[in-house]
């Protein structure tokens, strides 16, 4: 009886069996798989579940590859967060010729809370992912500061005025799509509202005559939150509000 030929183990040939094996990168992935294929199915996971529902093993059974396969494009899930968070902030920046500082100041504004609006389940990442975040858009800051120096403002009251314009967009948008309750949720709601029916007048004389037009339209008496009742007056004063005080910064020390 003839034996049968051994099979040569090559480089190749060991690169493929881990590429087909649990512990490795799926077969195929090479060619169907990239960091921006990635990212883009974290946000789509983020989206659909929200954040506290969200895992690699799911960013992974979205794409119908192995964990590891994911893991390959993204170093940490901290890292694949920060990804999602520039996507989708990625067309914050104002495109083409604008008249005003002011004008580039609202425009930004605008989009960046329009970005939020798409994907509201971000909004809890955005403070913590924009503070150290290596992949933000480096064009993003220069518009920023380009505008800002239009203004008038250099040294250190240029990175002051900075400083308020990111802390001011990030704070607005991410209190107004805050995310509620992910259990009992409507419960959580009745009882909100309930409590700002009861409000005593004696004790808080303000708060009880000004119910009707604070009730779920403003920050910390809301039982929604901007994707299902959303602050746009309020959102635009925000703005002249903030580009007045900068206006009155600039002319003052």
């Amino acid at each position: 009886m003839k034996s049968r030929p051994q099979k040569r183990v090559t480089a190749e040939s060991r690169a493929k069996e881990k590429s087909a094996s649990p512990g490795g990168r799926p077969k195929g992935t090479e060619k169907t798989l990239n960091r921006q294929t990635v990212v883009a199915a974290a946000l789509e996971e983020i989206d659909r579940g929200g954040l506290e529902a969200f895992s690699v093993r799911n960013v992974a059974k979205r794409l119908g590859v192995y964990p590891t396969a994911v893991a390959w494009h993204a170093a940490s899930r901290g890292q694949l967060l920060a990804d999602v968070v520039t996507l989708a902030l990625v067309d914050v920046r104002p495109p083409g010729f604008h008249d005003s500082w002011q004008g580039y100041l609202r425009q930004t504004f605008h989009r960046f809370r329009e970005a939020v609006r798409r994907h509201p389940n971000i909004a809890p990442l955005i403070g913590t992912q924009m503070l150290a975040n290596p992949t933000v858009e480096l064009e993003f800051i220069e518009g920023l500061l380009a505008s800002l120096h239009h203004a008038g403002f250099s040294g250190t009251r240029l990175v002051a005025a900075y400083n308020a314009v990111l802390a001011a967009i990030v704070g607005f948008t991410a209190q107004e799509f805050a995310p509620l309750p992910p259990e009992q949720t409507s419960q959580w709601q009745e009882e909100m509202r309930e409590r700002l029916a009861g409000v005593q007048r004696v004790r808080y004389p303000l708060l009880a005559d000004n119910m009707k037009l604070l009730g779920n339209k403003a920050f910390t008496l809301r039982w929604q939150n901007g994707s299902e009742a959303p602050l746009d007056a309020s959102f635009e004063a925000f703005i002249e509000i903030f580009i007045a005080g900068l206006e009155r910064f600039r002319s003052v020390g």
